[in-house]
């Protein structure tokens, strides 16, 4: 099973370019994707991830999560349906929950929105090295220590998953039996996440030994290696930054 948030080790263009532009392509993606409305630009935002995913060698990581996208996508939608109901009617569940078309406009843009970050999102963690994002946040002056917090949990992501997966494997071989369904599969969170909790606490144990052993209270840093912008990178932002004014500009002439 491929693990959620796990950087992939490839020689693709996106993992050649500096952190700093794959951060601001984050933003900018992450931007226009909040402040527009229209389905076909977010569909299209979509489109434009994938191609760039298939660019970089990292298209099969990225379509294996989209199996979770979509069941969070459905349930994204079913929440908006039933919780801002607009424009006309389109039946009525049970006498008490109206189906409108402005609920399901809005369920779709929303699920749109939330494709694209993560999408954006995931293509910036396969291709970027932690070591190298936490280089990148100091030099950009982000305090350490929420520096040092956003890596552990976002590194302590893939870990959870694999360590999940040995507790339920191991629990299997020992006989243990949940059932099939979605049932069984609600019967065997329990006893996996309970040993997967205390596992946690004792590896943050560990880990802030290991952290006051490399002596992260000095706050003195020695990078091994430092990124430093090249051409791609500045040809990237340069494309960031008209997409981002052309896009600007076409909200501005909507509104006036």
């Amino acid at each position: 099973m491929t693990e959620i948030l796990q950087y992939v080790q490839k020689e693709g263009f996106f993992h050649r370019l500096a952190p700093l532009t794959k951060i601001l392509f984050v933003i900018t993606v992450g931007i226009m994707s909040i402040v527009s409305t229209s389905i076909p630009f977010l569909a299209g935002v979509i489109i434009v991830l994938l191609v760039i995913a298939c660019i970089a060698g990292l298209h099969r990581e990225v379509i294996r999560q989209f199996l979770l996208i979509a069941v969070m996508s459905v349930i994204l939608i079913v929440i908006t349906v039933i919780t801002l109901p607009g424009g006309q009617t389109l039946f009525v569940i049970g006498g008490i929950i109206p189906i409108t078309t402005g609920g399901i406009l809005i369920g779709i843009v929303m699920t749109l929105r939330f494709a694209v970050l993560i999408t954006a999102i995931q293509l910036f963690v396969l291709s970027t090295q932690p070591r190298d994002l936490v280089h990148t946040l100091e030099r950009m002056r982000v305090p350490v220590d929420y520096t040092l917090m956003f890596v552990i949990a976002l590194r302590f992501i893939p870990t959870l998953q694999i360590e999940g997966n040995r507790i339920h494997e191991a629990q299997l071989a020992r006989g243990y039996n949940p059932g099939s369904g979605v049932g069984g599969k609600i019967r065997s969170i329990a006893p996996v996440m309970v040993p997967l909790v205390s596992n946690s606490l004792a590896r943050s144990n560990v880990l802030g030994l290991t952290i006051d052993l490399r002596g992260y209270r000095t706050k003195i840093r020695t990078p091994l290696r430092e990124r430093h912008l090249m051409q791609m990178d500045y040809a990237v932002i340069v494309v960031l930054a008209l997409a981002f004014a052309v896009f600007t500009y076409s909200a501005w002439i909507q509104l006036v």
